[in-house]
């Protein structure tokens, strides 16, 4: 076995902090980290308070074409792509810091993150396997998420061209209704 200073044991172990506080499943943090897996587990409940989720992770793409999935994951990506190639970030530092940058995002602009630390991990990982590409949008020229083998020219982008239906949830209507009535009790007072 491999013996490592305390300082990279260190540094590893504060990777995980920072993973396992965004959300890390176990798996990412087995993927990501060289820590043992019990070493893991331990740090798990010590940083959440509880034992970490078991289950299976998400596993098809298809899910990140959906209207709102698409558009936050490829806010994500592009931040990521950014922090790796520009920034010259590691993978793990461009993930960590990049899935910041759109947790304080989604937070000014007062919407509700859609991507969980799993789910941003997971797209990285299909655009590593071939699987989804960025694709140009015909009209604001900015890249989405796409399937590697779909068409590519004069295709817009979800943000573009919303669907019908967008923003039409029972979750929004509900935050309608909530106005309309505060509105009412204002003007009864």
């Amino acid at each position: 076995m491999l013996k490592r200073s305390l300082t990279e044991d260190a540094q590893e172990v504060f990777r995980a902090i920072a993973l396992i506080e965004l959300g890390a499943r176990m798996q990412v943090l087995e993927s990501e980290l060289t820590l043992s897996r019990d070493r893991m587990i331990r740090l798990y409940r010590e940083v959440k308070g509880v034992s970490p989720p078991k289950g299976m992770l998400p596993f098809s793409a298809d899910w990140y074409m959906t209207w709102l999935a698409n558009i936050h994951a490829s806010l994500f990506y592009n931040t990521y792509l950014f922090l790796k190639n520009e920034a010259r970030c590691s993978h793990l530092d461009a993930l960590t810091k990049g899935y910041r940058l759109y947790l304080e995002h989604c937070k000014h602009s007062e919407t509700e993150p859609v991507l969980d630390l799993t789910r941003a991990w997971t797209l990285v990982r299909f655009f590593d396997a071939d699987i989804l590409q960025l694709t140009k949008c015909c009209r604001c020229t900015g890249k989405f998420v796409a399937h590697k083998h779909d068409l590519q020219h004069n295709v817009v982008c979800g943000a573009c061209q919303p669907p019908s239906r967008a923003g039409k949830t029972k979750k929004a209507a509900a935050a309608r209704q909530e106005a309309l009535d505060a509105a009412q009790i204002a003007q009864a007072a």
